[in-house]
């Protein structure tokens, strides 16, 4: 298997299993992982949230584990990258105020690069404006945003992601099976037993 270099991008109250699971994921069977946040450096860390569905209306949040960068944002060079990865979680919606990160996420579907956006992430490419003619996935609460774009909410089952062109998506981390399946598809990678 040919490793890749996929990006990450992270920040304060991401989703605790869409950062830890993709990312101890796919370097436990070597990709390399840069994870990045605006306004830190390797070695920092952010605080994750562990999102739940209990008793009410919405999604309960609770404080979750503290996660090491292992890369810096102020270095990144997009063309070094073969892929880039968006967690969900509530930090979607401040990171999508930098204008690096969208500088970032539009160079990923200009090049065509494999994309794989969860829950929350999908604000990251709304806010990008890359997803004009794309069907896709995404938390509920996201899909007017989605729809908004120019693209297509498909509402699926939380187990579901959907993959179209270079971008696959799901709606929150009970999906990561078939989003992670979906993902190293894109990427090329086999995985054998």
């Amino acid at each position: 298997m040919a490793e890749k270099k996929i990006l990450m991008i992270v920040g304060d109250f991401a989703e605790d299993y869409e950062v830890m699971v993709p990312f101890q994921f796919l370097c436990g069977i070597g990709h390399k992982v840069d994870a990045v946040c605006p306004g830190k450096t390797k070695g920092q860390k952010i605080a994750t949230a562990i999102h739940d569905f209990e008793t009410e209306q919405t999604y309960s949040e609770k404080r979750g584990h503290s996660f090491v960068l292992n890369a810096d944002f102020e270095k990144v060079d997009v063309s070094e990258y073969d892929a880039l990865v968006l967690p969900g979680g509530r930090a979607p919606e401040y990171l999508r105020l930098y204008p690096k990160v969208i500088e970032i996420v539009r160079h990923f579907f200009e090049q065509k690069k494999p994309v794989a956006a969860i829950c929350h992430g999908i604000q990251l490419l709304t806010a990008a404006k890359v997803l004009s003619g794309y069907r896709l996935t995404a938390y509920p609460a996201v899909g007017p945003e989605v729809n908004l774009s120019g693209a297509e909410y498909v509402s699926v089952d939380f187990e579901d992601a959907l993959l179209d062109k270079n971008l696959v998506t799901a709606p929150g981390w009970p999906a990561h099976p078939k989003w992670l399946s979906l993902f190293l598809s894109l990427l090329g990678t086999k995985v054998y037993p």
